[in-house]
């Protein structure tokens, strides 16, 4: 099993970083390959609403959706992580998830998020992570993703990774995620070898609230 840790702050050795790196731990230690993926630190933008991944199955931008979209489709779990900006998400996190999701099962691709568990991690100097974890876990529940919690809110204070590690409290709950995402990841693994069929999926009209 595997588990991809995306970095969604433009600094790829920051607190976000620093956060995963311990639940990357963890899941090693129970056996589970985990790698880190950073997005970058230049700004990635978030959909255009053109409608041409309908045609390709992918997002018309050829840049790092693509490229995490093809790894993502062999992976079993997700954590995406962010720092906060502005008492939200990094907005290049944000954007990079707008067309990632969005771009997931068109042209009669089959998605490779639905039912795969995922986490969302934020760190902050003070305030705002519950409006970031709020803004990154709304993805995971369109897209009939399990959320895999901690014993507190998935994060992390601190202004550079030195500090993050100086926050016991935030560390060790990146820890019980960690354990927790492998505990969700073999009960999963445990259903399908039980036999036990995925939920009948029902998509029925889109309506809209004017006529």
């Amino acid at each position: 099993m595997k588990v991809l840790l995306v970095n969604g702050s433009p600094h790829r050795n920051g607190c976000i970083a620093r956060a995963l790196e311990e639940i990357a731990t963890v899941l090693k230690e129970e056996n589970i390959e985990a790698e880190q993926f950073w997005i970058g630190g230049r700004p990635v933008g978030g959909c255009v609403d053109c409608h041409t991944c309908d045609k390709l199955g992918k997002c018309v931008y050829n840049d790092v959706v693509n490229e995490f979209r093809e790894l993502a489709q062999s992976t079993d779990g997700f954590v995406f992580g962010a720092p906060v900006h502005y008492a939200h998400a990094a907005a290049s996190l944000l954007g990079f998830m707008d067309r990632l999701f969005y771009s997931d099962g068109r042209a009669g691709t089959q998605s490779i998020f639905k039912g795969k568990p995922a986490a969302a991690v934020a760190s902050a100097r003070r305030a705002g992570t519950t409006a970031a974890l709020d803004d990154i876990q709304k993805f995971f529940t369109i897209s009939q993703m399990p959320i895999v919690s901690s014993r507190y809110w998935n994060m992390v204070h601190g202004n550079t990774a030195e500090e993050v590690e100086q926050d016991a409290e935030g560390l060790w709950t990146m820890r019980q995620l960690g354990r927790n995402m492998a505990w969700m990841l073999r009960s999963i693994e445990a259903g399908r070898n039980a036999g036990i069929a995925e939920p009948k999926q029902e998509c029925g009209e889109s309506t809209n609230f004017i006529r």
